[in-house]
């Protein structure tokens, strides 16, 4: 098949270039351009309005930074071949191929233990037949298997393209300037040694405020305590939905997702049914707002309810804190219970609590090493007057509860 590459405009780097004709064959996979209709961050637009870039904005630009690194590798004089250059591509084009209705949000509400990165190699694997064996070694990149460390480290690691895209891009939608970072500087001090990526040393102020930047991105857009009140509220609503759908209650639903919501779907249907992985492969947003449009209209006063507070943005109230927050669920479930007349079973939905996360530096995962002029390798957080410190590589908890209020 004679495809021609192809030149992308894209807002946050400018011109996107695609020589490569098997990686438009693969963006112009339908699979593939499903990711127009997801969000890449979910329901973050409800904060920050410009936030409505998709997965495939994300995608794009992070094989284009692979492209950026690997070009700086080979011009270090680092052996890395056509071949891999192109599936290290296709690798990080493909990576969150996976990935279901509102990103992170619901991707353990329709199939239960169910990860993004799992469906993300069962799609690669599907693509590689159709292309007959097209994906080889960008699978095996994808995977970790590949002989060369780096290239799945550029894929998948805490210096990896995934992340330096979506920090800039995330950014740059938000209008957060805290997570712009020095993305062309990175990627000019990239390096490897002994099979491992790495940064000269002259780049290591860079790559500390990436993970600044990081921290500060995480904090205050993606765990922002609205945003999360709104993810648990569409959570609540997909959770309320497939309850019903599973006593037979009639629910108005796009096929696709009608199929996940009729029936209780593990992971391992995926390998075994082809039913439920083409059916997913047609999973996007606008399955999820059309339904959440009708059902508004419900008579299930429960469903209709969430579903006309998400519309209207009339979201939960958030507390969050460091300490635990159990003791103010009997209080809120009051409250719901005198707002709403509902039963005791049902407040659940209106009261939620949980745990949020974040590592800023996680020292337990692929480390981000520094190459150091006397020719030793120094771990990030171990550099002199390291802004990475112990303090910055702990995880941070907090716990939180979400609950209806009067509005007032």
């Amino acid at each position: 098949m004679n495809v021609k590459g192809k030149i992308i405009n894209d807002p946050v780097y400018g011109f996107l270039r695609f020589p490569e004709p098997e990686l438009i064959q693969l963006i112009d996979h339908p699979w593939f351009q499903r990711l127009r209709h997801i969000k890449q961050m979910g329901t973050a637009q409800l904060v920050y309005p410009g936030a409505t870039h998709t997965r495939l904005h994300h995608s794009l630009g992070a094989c284009h930074l692979m492209g950026m690194a690997l070009d700086e590798l080979k011009a270090k004089g680092i052996a890395i071949t056509k071949e891999e250059c192109l599936a290290a591509r296709i690798a990080i084009l493909l990576h969150d191929i996976g990935h279901g209705p509102f990103s992170h949000a619901l991707e353990h509400t329709l199939v239960d233990g169910l990860s993004h990165e799992t469906v993300s190699k069962l799609i690669m694997q599907r693509l590689n037949r159709e292309f007959d064996g097209m994906l080889d070694m960008a699978i095996e990149i994808f995977s970790g298997t590949y002989p060369k460390k780096f290239l799945h480290q550029l894929v998948s690691s805490q210096l990896d393209a995934d992340r330096m895209d979506y920090l800039n891009r995330d950014s740059f939608y938000t209008g957060v300037s805290e997570g712009v970072i020095g993305y062309d500087r990175i990627l000019q001090m990239l390096t490897v040694q002994n099979d491992d990526l790495m940064v000269e040393e002259k780049g290591v102020h860079s790559v500390e405020k990436f993970i600044i930047a990081r921290r500060l991105m995480y904090w205050q857009v993606y765990l922002h305590k609205t945003v999360l009140s709104s993810e648990v509220l569409l959570i609540n609503i997909l959770t309320r939905a497939k309850e019903l759908s599973l006593t037979g209650v009639a629910l108005f639903a796009t096929p696709a997702l009608g199929y996940f919501l009729t029936r209780q779907v593990a992971s391992a249907d995926f390998e075994l049914d082809p039913e439920t992985f083409e059916l997913f492969c047609q999973l996007d947003d606008t399955d999820i707002m059309a339904s959440v449009k009708v059902w508004q209209r419900h008579e299930d006063p429960v469903l209709s309810l969430l579903c006309q507070m998400l519309l209207e943005r009339k979201l939960f109230k958030v507390i969050m804190s460091s300490e635990p927050v159990d003791y103010l669920v009997a209080e809120k479930r009051k409250l719901a219970k005198s707002l709403l007349e509902i039963d005791d079973d049902l407040l659940h939905y209106f009261v939620s609590t949980g745990t949020t996360s974040n590592y800023t530096y996680n020292i337990a995962d692929e480390r981000i090493q520094i190459a150091m002029k006397n020719g030793t390798v120094k771990d990030i957080s171990e550099i002199d007057n390291p802004i990475v410190n112990k303090a910055l590589a702990t995880q941070v908890h907090k716990n939180y509860i979400c609950y209806i209020h009067s509005g007032k």
